[in-house]
């Protein structure tokens, strides 16, 4: 019996769709339910409708600007990082010897 297994070459790698990687993907989705939201609230408010596309569609192609700039600058895991990296303290004051001296 001769069988045939085909093999899967992209198991443990992160998504990537249209070039975001990884958590970009999911803040894309957030920020166009949030600009979804937003439209429907300022419709509801009164606000002209092409006055409300205007604000959506300049907000959603800055949303998009910005996304697809952090997932090309920091990768999957550097904006994590540099995160973690501001919260490293500079410098550590320490005002008494007790530290230092073993019991």
């Amino acid at each position: 019996m001769n069988s045939v297994y085909q093999i899967n070459k992209g198991i443990n790698q992160s998504i990537e769709f249209k070039g975001l990687k990884a958590q970009y993907i999911w803040y894309l989705g957030g920020g166009v339910v949030c600009l979804m939201i937003l439209f429907a609230i300022l419709y509801i408010v009164g606000v002209p409708s092409l006055i409300c596309v205007g604000i959506i569609g300049t907000a959603g192609g800055f949303l998009v600007f910005k996304i697809y700039r952090m997932s090309n600058q920091y990768g999957e895991y550097g904006m994590m990082k540099a995160f973690a990296k501001k919260q490293i303290p500079k410098f550590i004051n320490v005002k008494s010897r007790e530290v230092f001296i073993k019991i």
